[in-house]
């Protein structure tokens, strides 16, 4: 995939595995819904979270952004992050992410609800800021007859 082919890959799916360094032992790992914003990529958490934590901790994460359809394909994108706690902006994102989330965009009669459940959780935004994508194109085996000398694999680009 080209820049602008990771690009549409990352807008146009909602997934991701989002990876950050612990204090100790190794990497963490979750899966979360994201959207976009502008360039940037927002997902909410929890404020007392790890990811959160993290987030204030180091500032630097990474998403792997997954395909739902089989075989899988994914792009990684590293990201600048940082925490964000203006309650409308928690509330509309939140609002978007159950829209994601339910395949349609939520009614606005929910939102008290969501309101009250941001509060209730604590939640923040988490905003990514983009800098490095990277990804190696998918070789599958389907059958014996994939493989063959077609199936090779290569160096992924950034």
């Amino acid at each position: 995939m080209n820049r602008e082919e990771r690009r549409a890959f990352v807008r146009e799916h909602r997934t991701a595995v989002f990876g950050y360094g612990r204090k100790s032992d190794g990497p963490a790992q979750s899966i979360v819904y994201y959207v976009s914003d502008g360039d940037d990529l927002l997902i909410s958490t929890m404020g007392e979270r790890a990811k959160a934590k993290a987030v204030g901790r180091l500032g630097k994460v990474s998403l792997c952004v997954l395909d739902e359809k089989w075989p899988p394909t994914y792009v990684v994108v590293y990201c600048d992050a940082r925490i964000e706690r203006e309650p409308k902006a928690v509330v509309d994102l939140m609002m978007r992410i159950a829209g994601v989330m339910a395949g349609k965009e939520m009614p606005e009669n929910v939102r008290p609800m969501v309101e009250a459940g941001a509060k209730k959780e604590g939640r923040v935004v988490v905003r990514l800021t983009p800098y490095a994508t990277f990804c190696t194109p998918p070789r599958h085996v389907h059958g014996e007859q994939d493989v063959n000398e077609k199936l090779t694999h290569e160096l992924g680009n950034l």
